[in-house]
């Protein structure tokens, strides 16, 4: 691992870093915020999956979190969100390729050597973290935003014995059949839609797979609300999924007159920070 930079902020450390990910054959980097708790011990660690055409770099910057998460004593991890590289194939649209991984395994070619973000956020990532900072595994949780909430909601479902605790900023909940990741999906997946249900919250839940709790906010005045994040899709789902139910207790608010920036998420950051807190 390679350290890019580092920056002290409420007495803790902000830190970028480079390593070289065999899952995803390039170079990758991610930035970790470290509280000042840490110095005294391993600290519970809070994962943030970032949106269409981000980075690391962009709640690191504009999220808001360090002071909070100061005060709570929680690590804070932003990956970055697709594989990059002059070797990594690419595409014009800002719908796939580079940034626009969608935390999916892709299994088409030429995709499939690269687009591996499932198993680097699940598996990968986490044993560098690990190996590298001081930092408590067993209490983990995950957020995330558009993509990224995705991201979120779709690992902690499929790994509910990982997290303590998921939320998420306007999340494309059914991307199986959204505007915004359909055609990533079939590119990334195949044509077989029956494979792309593990990777879409809506059908997860539908197919019975539970979690304790989620938190998503959503702004009511998001451009991409009725085309592609749909939260009452993923609402409707955790009562009428398989079995009994999902038995998922979503708590779903609709922030009046906000959109999809994160003028929004850095609102409601501090809210989310606290959720995630008292069950970490």
């Amino acid at each position: 691992m390679e350290t890019i930079s580092t920056e002290k902020s409420f007495g803790g450390v902000q830190g970028v870093y480079r390593h070289v990910s065999a899952v995803n054959g390039c170079e990758m980097t991610f930035a970790v915020y470290m509280p000042p708790q840490a110095d005294d011990g391993p600290v519970p660690v809070l994962w943030y999956l970032s949106g269409l055409t981000c980075t690391h770099a962009n709640v690191m910057e504009k999220g808001e979190y360090r002071r909070v998460a100061a005060e709570l004593g929680i690590a804070i991890v932003c990956p970055d969100t697709s594989p990059r590289g002059d070797h990594v194939p690419d595409d014009e649209s800002w719908q796939f390729g580079s940034g626009a991984g969608f935390y999916v395994d892709a299994t088409e070619a030429p995709y499939d050597v690269n687009y591996r973000m499932y198993s680097y956020i699940r598996d990968e990532l986490p044993d560098l973290v690990a190996a590298e900072f001081s930092v408590d595994m067993n209490r983990q949780s995950i957020f995330g935003h558009s993509m990224g909430g995705h991201g979120a909601m779709m690992m902690a479902l499929r790994n509910p014995d990982r997290f303590k605790s998921c939320s998420a900023f306007a999340p494309i909940t059914n991307p199986m059949t959204a505007d915004l990741s359909r055609d990533a999906f079939a590119r990334y997946l195949g044509a077989d839609q029956a494979s792309w249900r593990e990777y879409d919250s809506v059908a997860l839940a539908e197919d019975g797979h539970t979690f304790p709790e989620m938190l998503i906010d959503q702004g009511d005045a998001d451009s991409f609300l009725d085309a592609a994040l749909r939260p009452w899709l993923f609402a409707a789902a955790c009562q009428s999924g398989s079995g009994s139910g999902n038995g998922t207790d979503l708590t779903l608010r609709m922030q009046p007159g906000y959109g999809h920036s994160y003028f929004f998420i850095s609102t409601f950051m501090e809210d989310h920070l606290r959720w995630h807190a008292a069950r970490l």
